[in-house]
């Protein structure tokens, strides 16, 4: 790695708001970086599965080798290390830990996190567990998946195997990641595993995730023998009217509630939206309550995890200017702002990564912050030496933590921040043609060289720390 790295003019970020005790982290997930999908026990999950359906992931890629850090651990952690990160925030792969999503864990794959838990604090960096990153044991899905009641509960078993194996070494604990992507986009969009396209089964999937999250939560806190920090980690963004019109204001207020409040709202107020029971009412479907089990979902947590990548804005017209569509649904069509765009094509609106978090300071308060994910795709390319001058992935850094920042100065209780991703990896529905890392991964030879912008975060912490 070079000794140092100067920013480019105008990457000099505010720190005034940003003390020396403020978290730093990096951050992966399983499926996305492990591969040895086939090791030591471990069943297939429903993104193996998804992987083979054809056209489902862009070239046909999959996770079965990614980043090989199921071999590669050691020196992935060294990589860490060199960051000068403190936390290191990862996820466990349920069907290495328990095949089949049912009976005792398999000691095989839980001690592979047992050793990456030994390894990362042998290096001063805090490990930060995500028990659920979207790969549910195949025979899960085959029984119904998270719109089955039942996988609430096998999820709070799961999550005592993991928590009885580790908790005498980590303080921090997420259910958890994205459960708006495992519901919407898995059981209604279809872009993701499982590939489900029904509407009630979204739905329902909502509330059993939320219902998992709660009774794991229960369960880890009564088995506590010391102070610990619970959370669940939500993606969410600003849904903003694209004009003053009536119809775009509803349109944003519908994708606003299906977003963000139809999560936020029964964990931290103990019932779902009344507007969005009513809109859920009106196509005759609902959330599947039974009695009890909102007071178990809006069990008191510690700490939420925000991923942040855009903001948008929503018409309540068609570009035909339907108001209705042709199933006689509301239309709730999302614009991008304009401006510059990632490789995923997503805008960057780091000003609207400052109103969310300052909302919602606002809307819940009380609850302290985390930025669990944050980053971009571009389309790095790697010089003769393997090196990336990726100056727009560290640009995008720059001012997203500048507007954590800024945030912070109106009051947001932000404690830390997480980049996206530690490296190069499996990026869903896209496989290996979008590269969020600020770590390159030639996935040929497995060679990890820091990109620019892990130089740029490395100096960066180094400056906010004073050290």
């Amino acid at each position: 790695m070079n000794p140092t790295v100067t920013p480019a003019p105008g990457l000099l970020l505010p720190t005034a708001d940003l003390p020396p005790s403020f978290r730093w982290g990096v951050a992966t997930s399983s499926y996305q970086i492990e591969g040895a999908v086939a090791e030591d026990g471990r069943t297939p999950s429903i993104w193996d599965t998804f992987c083979r359906m054809p056209g489902a992931v862009v070239g046909g890629d999959n996770g079965d080798v990614a980043c090989d850090h199921y071999h590669r651990m050691p020196q992935d952690v060294a990589l860490i290390k060199s960051l000068g990160v403190d936390t290191y925030r990862f996820s466990v792969a349920w069907p290495r830990v328990q095949p089949g999503g049912r009976g005792p864990a398999n000691q095989a794959g839980l001690a592979f996190y047992d050793r990456l838990t030994d390894r990362l604090l042998a290096e001063g960096i805090d490990p930060w567990v995500t028990l659920y990153h979207w790969d549910l044991p195949q025979e899960l899905e085959d029984a119904g998946g998270w719109p089955n009641r039942d996988t609430a509960y096998r999820f709070a078993d799961y999550a005592m195997l993991v928590f009885d194996k580790l908790s005498d070494r980590v303080d921090n604990w997420t259910t958890l990641n994205e459960p708006w992507c495992s519901a919407w986009l898995g059981y209604y969009v279809g872009v993701h595993a499982p590939g489900r396209k029904n509407f009630d089964d979204a739905i329902a999937a909502v509330h059993h995730l939320l219902l998992g999250h709660g009774l794991a939560t229960q369960r880890m806190r009564a088995a506590a023998t010391r102070e610990m920090k619970f959370g669940i980690t939500l993606n969410m963004g600003t849904a903003d009217p694209a004009t003053d019109t009536a119809a775009d204001r509803d349109a944003a207020r519908r994708a606003d509630g299906m977003g963000l409040r139809i999560y936020l709202d029964p964990l931290r107020k103990g019932s779902y939206p009344a507007d969005m029971v009513e809109d859920l009412a009106a196509r005759g479907t609902a959330f599947p309550v039974q009695d009890g089990d909102l007071e178990v979902i809006s069990t008191p947590f510690d700490v939420l995890g925000v991923n942040f990548y855009f903001g948008q804005d929503f018409s309540g017209t068609d570009e035909q200017g339907n108001t209705h569509d042709a199933d006689g649904h509301p239309v709730v069509r999302a614009i991008l702002p304009a401006g510059p765009r990632t490789a995923m094509d997503w805008p960057i609106t780091a000003e609207r990564f400052t109103q969310l978090l300052v909302r919602l300071h606002r809307d819940y308060p009380g609850l302290p912050m985390v930025i669990t994910e944050n980053g971009a795709a571009f389309d790095d390319s790697a010089d003769a030496d393997g090196n990336v001058a990726d100056e727009d992935r560290t640009s995008y850094l720059a001012e997203h933590i500048a507007a954590v920042a800024a945030a912070r100065e109106q009051g947001a209780d932000v404690r830390g921040y997480f980049a996206w991703s530690l490296m190069d990896n499996f990026e869903w529905a896209e496989g290996y043609a979008k590269r969020f890392g600020i770590v390159h991964v030639d996935y040929e030879t497995q060679v990890r060289t820091p990109k620019q912008s892990a130089l740029w975060y490395r100096d960066t912490i180094s400056r906010v720390r004073g050290s």
